[in-house]
């Protein structure tokens, strides 16, 4: 049985589709068949990061109206076997997609013998926020530690524990906080919140905490999600944030401020 995961966030441009990828990258790495898919109909990026841009005919819209096979739409990656990119329309509105379309595509997959299927949610509370997550097995909640990311996420949790199909069913919705763009040095001036208060206002526990770094746009730039970057402080801390999801127990990396030492704090190193 397939579990479906929505990453979603209450505003752009914290990260949402580089966790994405990087989270499919992490489950496909470890073993596992994975289908990641893009709902932000309009605002095609998934497939830019995943490197497969060249590569997409047929997208989920396509899909959804009988206009394609999944099999046709589906794009494999060219670096795992077991991982497949649906991309989002770029020529269709918000509307395109439906509820019964999205429900039919993912039982699909299920049935195709997927284990995960990671669902790339845009930013908001519009009709794509909803579908993505509406039928999610667990959630991951991107969050830039700074006060309006934090605000608006909280309405997401909202949602998330009122309006997906499991919470009409009485049951609850697993979520977890991915904190991106961390900087212990601007935690210590007073400039971003802390990862303890991140967590306390939103009432999650951080999944991951990924440093902020020039290695993230530079590995979407070219296509290559920043977890595969193994000497990479970002790309480390997605691969932990993956364990943990599959239930490994990992500290915390990358978010203290290292201490200079005597002879650095002489010479101004």
């Amino acid at each position: 049985m397939a579990e479906i995961i929505v990453v979603t966030s209450g505003k752009g441009g914290v990260g949402k589709t580089t966790s994405s990828a990087s989270i499919a990258i992490g489950l496909a790495k470890r073993g596992h068949k994975t289908a990641v898919i893009d709902f932000d109909v309009g605002l095609r990026n998934l497939d830019l990061i995943m490197g497969c841009e060249r590569r997409v005919v047929y997208d989920f819209v396509n899909v959804v109206h009988g206009e394609a096979t999944l099999k046709q739409a589906l794009i494999k990656d060219k670096r795992f076997d077991n991982l497949f990119v649906l991309a989002a329309s770029q020529t269709r509105d918000k509307d395109a997609l439906t509820q019964e379309g999205v429900e039919k595509v993912l039982k699909d997959l299920a049935a195709d013998g997927f284990e995960y299927i990671v669902c790339d949610s845009p930013a908001g509370i519009e009709k794509g926020a909803f579908l993505a997550m509406y039928f999610a097995d667990k959630a991951i909640v991107v969050v830039n530690p700074e006060v309006s990311s934090v605000r608006d996420s909280d309405r997401i949790i909202g949602l998330l524990d009122s309006k997906t199909h499991r919470a009409e069913a009485g049951e609850g919705l697993p979520a977890h906080l991915l904190l991106t763009r961390y900087s212990p040095a601007r935690v210590a001036g007073g400039e971003m919140l802390s990862i303890a208060d991140v967590e306390e206002v939103l009432g999650l526990k951080a999944l991951g905490v990924i440093p902020e770094s020039s290695d993230v746009l530079n590995a979407s730039n070219k296509g290559e999600p920043v977890i595969l970057e193994a000497e990479s402080e970002a790309g480390q801390a997605y691969d932990d944030a993956v364990a943990r999801l599959l239930g490994e127990e990992r500290p915390l990396r990358f978010t203290t401020l290292e201490k200079k030492g005597f002879f650095s704090k002489l010479f101004g190193g």
